[in-house]
């Protein structure tokens, strides 16, 4: 069981932050799980998982019912996921996830990017045992709740670990027990800020501050592109 890390935590939700670019990939997420769920986060663990996520950025509402209701519209029925690995400077890592409906302008992007800042793509499945796919839930302790109790509680969702970071506690469980962990939480009524997949590296790599600035224009440039959903990379 490796040990959870945050990396880059602060600079990632920096960009993050920014509502024009995030707004409409947590819409994506939400009208494909509508699509593939239903329209009803009663009944759709996933979209409701993809809600609270939504939520958690401060994503008005009625954006979040607009992206719901272009599920049942013809502009969506495409979409699919896609993963690219590719290879930085440094020995550097990354595994983008995609939400696309147009392969050849995702996979052209990709490659330029890449190819722009000295690195390149590689085969698909080429890094994936250099990486632990991991569910993922983010949330506040509960009031009253001990630590070793909480726990306990959870290990029926399959949590393998809770980790403490800046006040923030991680639950982390294998990726196949995602809905598992999700239910645990509502079933014990504890509210959690996010939830998703991860993917961590396990053997980071430790770069200067002269080479992270530099690695940093790619990761920027991924991150910013409109069919990219999620950059894991082996920096520690």
């Amino acid at each position: 069981m490796g040990r959870a890390f945050e990396y880059r935590r602060a600079a990632k939700e920096k960009r993050w932050d920014k509502m024009s670019k995030i707004f409409p990939k947590l819409g994506k997420a939400i009208t494909v799980a509508a699509k593939e769920g239903g329209e009803d986060p009663n009944i759709n663990s996933a979209l409701r998982t993809a809600i609270q996520n939504a939520k958690a950025q401060n994503m008005p509402k009625n954006n979040i019912d607009a992206a719901i209701k272009r599920a049942s519209g013809k502009d969506f029925e495409n979409i699919v996921d896609e993963l690219y690995e590719g290879k930085g400077p440094y020995g550097t890592m990354f595994m983008v996830e995609c939400m696309t409906d147009n392969h050849s302008r995702t996979v052209a992007n990709m490659k330029w990017m890449f190819n722009k800042w000295g690195a390149g793509l590689v085969s698909p499945g080429s890094m994936e045992f250099m990486f632990n796919r991991k569910a993922v839930v983010e949330f506040a302790k509960p009031d009253g709740k001990d630590i070793e109790e909480l726990e306990m509680e959870l290990i029926d969702g399959g949590l393998e670990e809770l980790v403490e970071n800046d006040g923030i506690l991680y639950a982390y469980a294998d990726y196949t027990d995602f809905g598992l962990l999700v239910k645990a939480f509502e079933d014990l009524g504890i509210e959690t800020t996010k939830a998703n997949l991860q993917r961590i590296p396990t053997s980071p790599t430790e770069l200067t501050e002269e080479q992270m600035e530099e690695v940093d224009k790619l990761l920027d440039k991924i991150e910013d592109d409109e069919d990219v959903q999620q950059v894991f990379t082996n920096i520690a």
